[in-house]
């Protein structure tokens, strides 16, 4: 339960957000989940599991998500995604449904999907219904950026689904990209999360066990051992004040089997971050949670 009621800001400044996550890929995802539900701009109208090319890896992403409600004590809508990439799932999902539902409404407030792994959930939602693309922003974790790019290593979110992340960067949807070399950035120690996060309440308990849970595991084996990047909390950052770091316009990649990028001439304009404020990210994200559950 809450402790204390965080400040709030203007009715007209917030907006609508979707938080589409592969939950239980690794330990990034829920730091950004919780970062989301404590911020007073975003209304979250829902989260979409997201799958992440594993079998039933999109079910695991969906009970991540219960777990981390459970322990905020909030209720919000999740909804089952797309249970792997648009090649090998045909049905619409509820949560691709759900989508287009937001999309559809009549409201004032901005409407934002904030994607925080592969990116099938809203391509899935955009070929059901087209026209939702010209009613929403999409911000994307994904990619190795501007074109021509070598891959430096394989970007996992748009290796798990490359023909969704093709379709949606060809799509014409107003799309704040965010490629592996910023997202990469937003670097935090192990024992800052033991000493800051961990005390608040049953939500730092589960951030900071699951993180060291995955560190010692085998999956981990890519890591430095004692720091972790939560490469998906610009998502939720960049939402919350897009002035966070810089960007400009260019065309979207083409992604290749190897997520290398490649120019495709024809393919429209999109923002590109080109670097983010690590410390305003990781420092807004503590202070909420320090202030909503620190006894």
């Amino acid at each position: 339960m809450h402790k204390n009621k965080l400040f709030d800001i203007p009715d007209y400044k917030k907006i609508r957000v979707i938080v589409d996550t592969d939950a239980a890929c690794e330990a990034d995802d829920p730091f950004a989940i919780a970062h989301a539900l404590l911020s007073p701009k975003l209304i979250v109208k829902g989260i979409i599991a997201e799958h992440f090319k594993v079998k039933g890896s999109m079910q695991e992403s969906y009970d991540e998500i219960m777990t981390i409600l459970a322990a905020m004590e909030l209720e919000v809508p999740v909804l089952h995604g797309q249970d792997g990439p648009l090649s090998e799932d045909e049905k619409d999902s509820e949560g691709a449904e759900f989508i287009v539902k937001e999309a559809l409404k009549e409201d004032e407030k901005s409407f934002f999907i904030l994607c925080q792994g592969a990116i099938t959930n809203v391509a899935k939602a955009m070929k059901i219904c087209p026209e939702i693309k010209d009613r929403m922003t999409v911000i994307w974790i994904g990619t190795h950026g501007e074109a021509p790019c070598k891959a430096p290593f394989t970007e996992f979110n748009s290796v798990n689904d490359i023909e969704a992340a093709n379709f949606v960067l060809q799509s014409g949807v107003d799309l704040w990209l965010v490629p592996s070399h910023v997202y990469i950035t937003i670097n935090v120690g192990i024992a800052e999360i033991q000493r800051r996060i961990k005390p608040c309440g049953k939500i730092g308990e589960h951030l900071f066990k699951n993180m060291v849970d995955y560190n010692m595991s085998e999956g981990a084996g890519w890591t430095q051992g004692e720091s972790w990047s939560l490469g998906d909390s610009p998502a939720i950052a960049i939402a919350i004040n897009p002035g966070c770091g810089h960007y400009h316009y260019a065309k979207a990649p083409l992604v290749l089997e190897d997520t290398s990028s490649e120019v495709k001439e024809d393919n429209p304009e999109i923002r590109i971050y080109t670097d983010v404020d690590s410390r305003y990210i990781l420092e807004d994200f503590i202070a909420k949670l320090e202030l909503s559950y620190k006894v």
